[in-house]
């Protein structure tokens, strides 16, 4: 199984370039969207074009903001939106397809803000989330993807030390979020596999970043500890633009 995982900085924008033409070449059989930007009607009028998927959409309610979509070749048993806490709840930030062997989760979790304005609800939210999970993982295991918005460690971005307890994604408060959806029980699959590898899936989009491949990655699959026996790649896709993040790939037996 193909499961895709790419944050497109708007769907709208993204379709404008080649977005369809870069999902066709990849053919994912699941295709987890995040930051759609937009309404769940203005989703589905966008990816009219895309065959052979059943499509899920889970809007927030403010316009041209956050939101996430779910595109299956494989239809699920059940799928269902948002994590039952109302507080979180508006900003469409979380997808679960049901499927016979595994839950999928599809997340675009919380920035803390420019001034870390948020950062007392992003820590609300990652123990909300990660219950969340675990609470599913009673029942079958978890792939949880998308983008969780940490850089765990100091591989994981380009500029470690300046943004220290600085910058969102790389404060204390969201490495111990991390830490502890690790210590819990699930797997980073692509340093799992690839412990000394760096390679970023964000860029910014001043200051020549890509291009100077000044980064951070900060979208992952976390996988349940029963399927990491199962999982044949974990592939960072940083060859495939249309966005300030690139997709990230899970190929995996199920």
């Amino acid at each position: 199984m193909n499961i895709i995982s790419w944050n497109v900085n708007g769907i709208r924008a993204a379709v404008k370039k080649d977005f369809f033409e870069k999902i066709e070449e990849m053919s994912p059989d699941i295709l987890c969207i995040q930051e759609t930007k937009a309404q769940d009607g203005e989703v589905a009028a966008t990816l009219l074009p895309l065959e052979g998927y059943q499509i899920a959409y889970n809007s927030a309610e403010r316009k041209g903001y956050s939101g996430t979509a779910v595109l299956s070749k494989i239809k699920s048993k059940d799928l269902t939106h948002d994590i039952g806490i109302a507080e979180h709840d508006l900003e469409g930030r979380v997808q679960c397809a049901e499927y016979e062997n595994f839950y999928l989760v599809n997340v675009y979790v919380p920035n803390s803000g420019q001034k870390l304005e948020r950062l007392d609800y992003r820590k609300k939210w990652d123990a909300d989330f990660l219950a969340y999970l675990k609470n599913l993982e009673k029942t079958k295991p978890v792939i949880a993807c998308g983008d969780f918005n940490v850089a765990h460690t100091a591989i994981d971005l380009k500029n470690d030390k300046s943004n220290y307890n600085k910058t969102a994604g790389y404060t204390q408060i969201e490495i111990d979020g991390m830490d502890n959806f690790l210590n819990s029980g699930f797997v980073d699959s692509f340093r799992h596999l690839h412990p000394d590898t760096v390679a970023y899936t964000y860029w910014s989009y001043r200051f020549k970043a890509r291009e100077r491949n000044t980064g951070w990655r900060i979208d992952y699959f976390l996988v349940s500890k029963v399927l990491v026996e199962k999982i044949k790649s974990v592939t960072i896709l940083s060859e495939v633009y249309g966005s300030d993040h690139c997709p990230i790939r899970l190929e995996i037996d199920l």
